[in-house]
This record gives structure tokens, C-alpha cells and sequence, in this order.
């Protein structure tokens, strides 16, 4: 079993950044798939970021901005959102799995309950 919270969220200006992290209790966290997802009102739960024992993983939309980071040691998982912009305004949050990574959240059985980005014009 898994808990999962997330915390690092806020309002930023278009341009800005912020960092969200995902700190986890439980056996198997250091082993586990965690990924970001983040979903806008009236829209789709989608896929950020993954890291598994395999590498990181990026939608093609944040690509180049955000950063997905492990430590294990402090069983946390961080994501760096840099050159944010205002349509990234969602609720992002944090999910873990025990296999490879996967870009669909019914794929994942543990989450966190959200962190707030709000990014302004």
C-alpha cells in the first residue's frame, strides 16, 4: 500500500515556474512507476510525466520544460514546471503503479489528492 502526497502548488505568472513534490509511506515506493497527471475543468485526467526503473517520460507538451526527478532516499518525486503557461492551469496530481510506466491513469492504483497550479496572463 502506497499513500501518496503532493504538495508545491500555487499561482504563477505565464513564464514562471514551480515545483510540485510527491512524497510517499508504504513499502514499494522506491520500485514504483509515479507519474503526473494533471486535469483542467471540463477536461480530461492527462499524462505529464513518468519515471520507472527504465528512464522519464514526457508528453510531447511539456517536453523540454518540465522535469521529472526521483529520491529515493527521501521517498519523493519531484516535478519542475518551467516556462509555464496559462492553459496549464489544472490540478496536477501524482500516481504510483507497480509496472512499467503508462500514459493512462486507470493504469495506476494509488494517487495523491491534487495540487493546484494556477498560471495568470
Amino acid at each position: 500500500q502506497v499513500q501518496l502526497i503532493e504538495s508545491g502548488g500555487g499561482l504563477v505568472q505565464a513564464g514562471g515556474s514551480l515545483r510540485l513534490s510527491c512524497a510517499a509511506s508504504g513499502r514499494g515506493f522506491s520500485t514504483s512507476t509515479v507519474a503526473w497527471f494533471r486535469q483542467a475543468p471540463g477536461k480530461e485526467r492527462e499524462f505529464v510525466a513518468a519515471v520507472d526503473w527504465s528512464g522519464t517520460y514526457y508528453a510531447d507538451s511539456v517536453k523540454g520544460r518540465f522535469t521529472i526527478s526521483r529520491d529515493s532516499a527521501k521517498h519523493t518525486v519531484y516535478l519542475q514546471l518551467n516556462s509555464l503557461k496559462p492553459e496549464e492551469t489544472a490540478v496536477y496530481y501524482c500516481a504510483a503503479r507497480g509496472g512499467e510506466y503508462s500514459i493512462y491513469h486507470g493504469s495506476y492504483g494509488f494517487w495523491g489528492q491534487g495540487a493546484q497550479v494556477t498560471v495568470s496572463s
